[in-house]
C-alpha cells in the first residue's frame, strides 16, 4: 500500500503538567542526551568525596566543650593552683578588713573562725572562677574567656598590644608559678591578666604574643613556635630569652641608703617619741593602742619600705630596639620596654640626694595606663639611684645622641620672677637637636626630655597673670599623658617656641 502524504508537522506544545511523571530515564535535554542512571557496572562521573580527616587528639589543659571558630586552638586553662594563691591573698585582705577593733570585740577564737570562713568562701569562689576560665589564640587576637553567671570574652587585638610583662609575687615565687600582664594602646588598666601559670609556660606565650605583634626582639625564634603552637594547641617550652647587653645593675647598698635621705625616714625619730611619750602618759598600755600605733607607722614607712622591695636587684638591659628591665625582692619583675614607645624621660635629684650627687631617671611609655590604682605596675622605673654620670649614659642609650649634662637650657625673662620669685634661676627650656628639654622644681630638681617625633600636640597657655606680665606657657603633650611645659616665657618667644615645635614634630614623624 503507496504511504500516506503528510502535511507539515505542527510544532510541539508544552507537556501538560503531570503530578505523578512516570518512572523511568529522563527525556533528553536540548544539550543532548541525559546521563544514564549508574549502574552496577557503571562508574558515576564525580568521585565520591574523600575520607573526614580523624579528629585531632585532646589537648591538656583544654576546657571541655569549647566550640572554638576553625583554625582555633581549644582554650587553655590557667594553672591549677591558682585558685589557692588567690584564696591566699583573699585571707590576707579578710585579716586586714577585720581590724584589731573586730579582735577586741569577738575575741581571737571567733576572729580566727570568721576569717577561716570567709577565706574558704573567697576560694571556693576561686575555684569556680579558674574552671571557667581560658585563653587561647585566635588568629591574631587573644580571647580571654570568664565568669559562669555573665560570661564575658575579651578579644585583645596583638597588633595594639605594647607589652607582655611577667610577674612573679611572694606565693607565685613559692609555688614556681608566675602572671601574665598585657598592656595595650588606650587601656585604662591592665588588660587580662592571666594569674597564674607556669614559668615555663608564660614565658612562651608572652614571647609567641611578642612576635605576633610584629616585636622585633622575639622575632627571632617565635615563629617556629607559634607554628607548633597552632599544631598542637598548646604553648611550647621553650628557652629563657636572652638578657641582652647590660647596661647598669644597681647596688642594693646604694638603694638602701637613698631611701634613708627620704623625709619618711626623718620622720622615724619624731614618731617614736611621740609613741613614748604616749605609753609613758598613760596608765596602761591596751593592745589596741599599740597595734593602732605601729600601724600607722607602717604607713608612714610604706612608700619607702615597698620601693626597696619594689627595686632590690635592679638590672637594666638592651637588645636591639628594647630595653630588659629585671627587678624586685618579694615580686620579681621582667619587663619589655620597646624603644619606639618612650614618650618622656624624667631626671630627677631629689634635695637629700644632692648631697651625694644621687639622681634617679624614670620613663612615659605609650600604651601603658595613666589610670592603674598601683603605679607599681607601670614600667616608669629606668633608674632608680645613681650618679650622673650612669645618668647620663643611660639617657643616651634611650634617647640617642642627648646628652643630659649639656641640654641647652635657657630661664624665663626677669619679670617671670614676680611668679616665681624663688624658682625663677631655676626654670630653663631649651631646643636640643633632638628633643625639647624643659627643667623646674626648687627643692626637688626635675629634667623633662620629650623627642620631638612623640609631641602629639602643642598650646600655649595664658593665665591672668601672665597675660599682664606679656608671660605664656608652652605645653608639649604627648601620647603618655604628662609632656613638658616651659613655664613663663615671654609672650613673642612662646610662641616662637610653639611653631618652631610644631615644625620639628612634623618634620621628625616625616624622618621617621
Amino acid at each position: 500500500m503507496p504511504p500516506v502524504a503528510q502535511g507539515p508537522a505542527a510544532a510541539p506544545g508544552p507537556a501538560p503538567y503531570d503530578p505523578h511523571p512516570p518512572a523511568g530515564p529522563a527525556p533528553d535535554t536540548p544539550h543532548g542526551p541525559a546521563d544514564p542512571p549508574a549502574g552496577p557496572g557503571t562508574a558515576p562521573d564525580t568521585p565520591p568525596p574523600p575520607p573526614a580527616p580523624p579528629a585531632p587528639p585532646p589537648v591538656a589543659g583544654a576546657v571541655p566543650g569549647d566550640t572554638a571558630p576553625e583554625h582555633a586552638e581549644p582554650r587553655q586553662r590557667l594553672h591549677p593552683l591558682s585558685p589557692a594563691l588567690h584564696g591566699a591573698k583573699s585571707l590576707v585582705v579578710v585579716i586586714a578588713g577585720l581590724s584589731w577593733s573586730t579582735l577586741s570585740r569577738v575575741g581571737f577564737g571567733w576572729f580566727a573562725l570568721m576569717a577561716v570562713v570567709l577565706a574558704l568562701g573567697a576560694t571556693v569562689l576561686a575555684v569556680v572562677s579558674w574552671y571557667h576560665t581560658g585563653y587561647h589564640v585566635v588568629g591574631r587576637e587573644l580571647r580571654v574567656h570568664e565568669g559562669l553567671l555573665w560570661r564575658r570574652t575579651r578579644a585583645i587585638p596583638l597588633e595594639r598590644l605594647q607589652a607582655v610583662e611577667v610577674v612573679r609575687p611572694l606565693l607565685a615565687q613559692l609555688t614556681g608559678l608566675a602572671e601574665l600582664r598585657l598592656e595595650v594602646v588606650g587601656g585604662g588598666k591592665t588588660e587580662a591578666p592571666l594569674a597564674y601559670l607556669s614559668v615555663a609556660e608564660a614565658t612562651a606565650l608572652r614571647r609567641r604574643l611578642l612576635a605576633l605583634a610584629g616585636r622585633a626582639a622575639a622575632g627571632r625564634t617565635a615563629p617556629a613556635a607559634a607554628g607548633a603552637t597552632a599544631a598542637t594547641g598548646a604553648v611550647p617550652a621553650e628557652a629563657p630569652a636572652p638578657p641582652g647587653r647590660p647596661l647598669h645593675t644597681v647596688a642594693n647598698k646604694d638603694l638602701l641608703v637613698s631611701q634613708l635621705l627620704t623625709p619618711q625616714a626623718f620622720m622615724i625619730p619624731f614618731g617614736v617619741a611621740f609613741v613614748l611619750a604616749q605609753f609613758l602618759s598613760e596608765d596602761s598600755w591596751s593592745f589596741i593602742a599599740v597595734a593602732s600605733t605601729l600601724t600607722a607607722m607602717a604607713g608612714v614607712l610604706l612608700q619607702p619600705v615597698r620601693r626597696v622591695l619594689d627595686d632590690w636587684n635592679f638590672r637594666l638591659a638592651r637588645d636591639e630596639g628594647t630595653l630588659r628591665i629585671r627587678n624586685g625582692l618579694l615580686e620579681t619583675r621582667a619587663q619589655t620596654v620597646p624603644l619606639d614607645r618612650v614618650q618622656t624621660v624624667g631626671a630627677t635629684w631629689p634635695l637629700l640626694w644632692r648631697v651625694k650627687g644621687w639622681l634617679r631617671l624614670r620613663l612615659e611609655v605609650a600604651g601603658y595606663s595613666a589610670g592603674e590604682s598601683d603605679d607599681r605596675n607601670r614600667p616608669d622605673r629606668l633608674l632608680p639611684v645613681g650618679d650622673l654620670p650612669t645618668g647620663a649614659a643611660i639617657v643616651a642609650e634611650v634617647l640617642a645622641g642627648v646628652c643630659l649634662t649639656t641640654l641647652p637650657l635657657t630661664p624665663p625673662p626677669e619679670r617671670a620672677r614676680w611668679l616665681n620669685p624663688l624658682s625663677r634661676g631655676v626654670l630653663g627650656a631649651g631646643l636640643d637637636a633632638r628633643v625639647f628639654a624643659v627643667r623646674s622644681g626648687l627643692l626637688t630638681r626635675q629634667v623633662a626630655l620629650v623627642p620631638y617625633a612623640r609631641i602629639q600636640s602643642v598650646r600655649v597657655v595664658q593665665g591672668p597673670a601672665q597675660r599682664r606680665l606679656r608671660l605664656a606657657t608652652v605645653h608639649a603633650d604627648t601620647a603618655g599623658g604628662a609632656g613638658a611645659a616651659a613655664r613663663d616665657r615671654d609672650l613673642a618667644e612662646a610662641w616662637a617656641l610653639a611653631a618652631e615645635l610644631t615644625a620639628r614634630a612634623r618634620a621628625a614623624r616625616q624622618a621617621g
